[in-house]
This record gives structure tokens, C-alpha cells and sequence, in this order.
């Protein structure tokens, strides 16, 4: 149940998120203590900023209502992904080169399945990353479990 209503949450919020020149990083729809929670997370080139949560929050929210989505009381929460935000996409990997990131595959890759390192680059899908040592790592993108960004603060 919970990702037919994450699909269609997101078509919902895609003309919404390319109208406002947003990207539309994650949804989550999970129930918590709290009650159920509907967790979308945004961003754009120049940074979120608190103005443009509250504006997704309210438009969203008047949307979901018309389209009536969810048959039961939630929470909608709207929020940045972070400095340790999430890479998912293709053209994450290329937006953030330069970027230190952590990866974690499904199979081993060069006799492991967890790195640190800096992303290099995309070619013939897979993510090219460099390690502490100087190697480069190329990581197929279909054995790509989990990704983030991991900042030196």
C-alpha cells in the first residue's frame, strides 16, 4: 500500500516541483509513533530555504486533498535532504562530482561493498569513485544499494 501512495503522491508533485524549479529528491509514506507520516524532501541548485517548504507544504497539501490520495489522517512534512543527501539518480552522481560520497552495493566491487571516496565521474554506468589512496573505484550503478553525500565538515 505504502508505495502505490508514494507513486502517486509523486505525480502529483512532479508539475508542482517544475513549476516551482524544485527537484524532488524522496517521498516516504511510513507510520510512526507519531501516526502515519508523509516525508517529501526537495531541493534546487541555489539551496531550499524555509519559504520554499512552506510553499510546497501548503500547495501539496491543497492537491492531495482534491485528489484525495490517503483514506486516513497523516502528517505531511516537507523538508531539504541534508548536507548528507541521498544519491539516487544518474544525474546525481554527475551533479555532485568533485563530492565526497559513501556507497554501498548489493555485491562486492573490487573485493568490497562499502566505500568513502570522491565522486569522478559517470561513464558507461557505473560511478567512478576516488579513493583516500588515489584509486579510482568504478562502481556499476545497478549494484548501487545506498548512496549520500558524506561532507568533511
Amino acid at each position: 500500500m505504502t508505495e502505490k501512495v508514494v507513486e502517486r503522491v509523486k505525480s502529483v508533485a512532479l508539475p508542482l516541483f517544475t513549476e516551482l524549479g524544485l527537484e524532488l529528491v524522496d517521498v516516504e509514506f511510513r507510520r510512526e509513533a507519531s501516526g502515519w507520516i508523509l516525508r517529501l524532501y526537495i531541493d534546487k541548485h541555489s539551496g531550499v530555504t524555509l519559504g520554499d517548504c512552506q510553499r510546497v507544504s501548503e500547495e501539496l497539501s491543497d492537491l492531495l486533498d482534491i485528489e484525495d490520495l490517503i483514506d486516513h489522517p497523516y502528517t505531511l512534512e516537507v523538508s531539504s535532504p541534508g548536507l548528507n543527501r541521498p544519491l539516487r539518480l544518474e544525474s546525481d552522481f554527475l551533479r555532485f562530482i568533485g563530492q565526497r560520497a559513501r556507497v554501498s552495493t548489493s555485491q562486492a566491487v573490487s573485493g568490497q561493498r562499502r566505500f568513502l571516496g570522491v565522486l569522478r565521474g559517470y561513464e558507461e554506468e557505473r560511478v567512478l569513485l576516488e579513493r583516500e589512496d588515489g584509486t579510482i573505484v568504478p562502481i556499476p550503478y545497478a549494484l548501487i544499494s545506498k548512496a549520500r553525500l558524506d561532507p568533511i565538515l
